[in-house]
């Protein structure tokens, strides 16, 4: 049985997934072969041929396409929650009633004209179109190789209508507890914000998240954006997550928040310095995110984690690794396992599962996500060769113990080794690397590298007995999906990759697989 995900329903960070029987072979985000971040507004073509190419397979091969945005009927209370939250835009609150599958058809149509591109036949495939939220539920749930019953979350902006997904795992099936919907929506509310702070909303909440640690976040209560009572959550649209008329507007570009919030909070953010009062209002709106989903981590999930203390989380919410540390802190909570690839480009993972298990395929368990191409030193060669630059190159044998003297000698380091990573993470795929004892390297890095602000925090990549040593918790790490309280005798040994709040987002790395990557950092413990 072949399975072809395909996710960017949402007009964002399409990618592809390729299944052959239990086994996933190959995943690709679409911006990595388009040299365009998130790749807005396209489908995965590229990322879908490379998935094929990979594998070996014809287009006639494909047995099921599977995608991550399904048809909500008008049965469902999400159509009337969404019709009478936007009240004052009747135009999307009727559009939500009498045609509220539209943006469904309009993207099964383009899924359809891919499919002939890719020499898909469109009637010689089965087609599944997966619920967004099962989407991501699958993409955690089925590929942890937890056995026990599983609590599973969902946190995202939204899927059709649905922004927060909380259910469990039993025997292969996903069940649900209780959703949210649009526009209630911690996502959304959080996303918000990060366009007050000045960053792009999709793409900037991980700053917000990197920012917050500066910040105090009791200076400032941001507690009327939501309401919480009783298990349901309630977003104050007159500040956030709303549409049309009601959204502040800054050189005709519209945001997701009101003028209201304006008169509030003062002036948007801008420019990239890290100050005062923005660094509170960040440190406040990570508070109140993570309070309200513990909260309802608690109210819906409790009793499943007191039973067998499993939890899977994916959606773009997941990506914020200080929530997650706030969860396994939590003594119910044996063991979280993170979707690497959280945000919607994991939804092409998470459908293409989702269509395995209903027909009675039991997926592998997500070891790792070296899931993209490779490239031979022959053809890194032709592509030095014919760039226009025209730059020079030197094959080396023992790259391991040459490229750590570079480290150790202060310098940093384009890391391009094996197959790349699926998922917004570096891993030892795809990465930027400095020595996290080498003074000054993150500074440079930023600088003149990565051209970003100077607080952007670091991430550290250890061997997996080291970080046993290094962090208080000893939770499974070997995503960079969590952050963990680093010990005092390492933060001076590494005190590039040590977060303003003593903290550090981890990847704690198995030799068998990255091997190369894991050579490396044992030349460097050397050194």
């Amino acid at each position: 049985m072949i399975i072809l995900g395909l996710s960017g329903a949402l007009n964002h960070d399409p990618s592809a997934a390729l299944y052959i029987n239990n086994e996933l072979v190959a995943a690709a985000e679409e911006e990595r072969f388009i040299r365009d971040k998130h790749a807005k507004n396209k489908m995965p073509y590229e990322s879908a041929k490379f998935c094929m190419e990979f594998a070996g397979i014809s287009p006639d091969d494909i047995d099921v396409v599977a995608i991550p945005f399904a048809p909500i009927p008008l049965t469902s209370p999400a159509r009337w929650h969404y019709a009478k939250r936007y009240w004052y835009a009747p135009d999307r609150s009727l559009d939500a009633l009498l045609t509220g599958n539209r943006r469904f058809y309009r993207y099964k149509d383009n899924i359809m004209g891919l499919l002939k591109q890719l020499g898909i036949n469109p009637d010689k495939i089965e087609f599944d179109a997966v619920e967004h939220h099962l989407a991501h539920a699958s993409s955690a749930y089925h590929l942890s190789g937890f056995k026990e019953k599983t609590a599973i979350m969902g946190i995202d902006g939204k899927g059709e209508y649905a922004t927060t997904f909380f259910g469990y795992g039993e025997n292969g099936k996903i069940h649900k507890i209780k959703e949210f919907y649009d526009p209630d929506s911690l996502g959304g509310l959080y996303g918000a914000i990060t366009e007050y702070l000045g960053f792009e909303m999709l793409d900037g909440e991980y700053k917000v998240m990197g920012m917050a640690p500066y910040g105090d976040a009791d200076r400032y209560d941001l507690s009327r954006l939501i309401d919480f009572n009783d298990g349901e959550f309630r977003v104050n649209t007159d500040y956030a997550n709303v549409i049309g008329l009601r959204r502040y507007k800054e050189n005709g570009k519209g945001f997701y928040f009101t003028p209201k919030l304006i008169d509030w909070l003062g002036p948007r953010r801008q420019g990239d310095a890290a100050d005062d009062p923005y660094i509170h209002y960040a440190a406040a709106i990570q508070k109140l995110y993570e309070d309200i989903s513990l909260k309802l981590m608690d109210y819906y999930l409790g009793d499943i984690l007191k039973e067998t203390g499993k939890l899977v989380f994916s959606g773009g919410g997941a990506l914020n690794v200080k929530l997650n540390q706030k969860i396994i802190a939590r003594d119910e909570v044996k063991e979280l396992w993170v979707q690497p690839a959280s945000g919607d480009a994991g939804t092409a993972i998470g459908a293409a599962s989702f269509a395995a298990t209903r027909r009675g395929i039991i997926v592998d368990k997500m070891e790792h996500v070296y899931l993209g191409p490779s490239y031979t030193n022959e053809e890194c060669e032709e592509a030095c060769k014919i760039h226009p630059n025209k730059p020079t190159y030197t094959i080396i044998d023992d790259v391991p113990v040459k490229i750590a003297k570079i480290l150790n000698d202060g310098n940093p380091v384009a890391w391009f080794q094996g197959r790349m990573e699926f998922g917004p993470r570096a891993l030892g795929g795809r990465s930027i690397i400095g020595s996290p004892s080498a003074k000054g390297v993150a500074d440079r890095i930023n600088e003149q590298i990565k051209f970003r602000e100077r607080w952007r925090p670091f991430c550290p990549s250890m061997l997996d007995r080291v970080a046993k040593e290094m962090f208080i918790n000893d939770h499974p790490a070997p995503f960079m999906t969590f952050t963990f309280e680093v010990e005092e005798e390492w933060k001076t040994r590494v005190p590039e990759v040590v977060h303003e709040d003593g903290t550090a987002r981890a990847q704690a790395l198995k030799k068998e697989h990255h091997p190369r990557y894991y050579a490396l950092m044992e030349e460097m413990e050397k050194l």
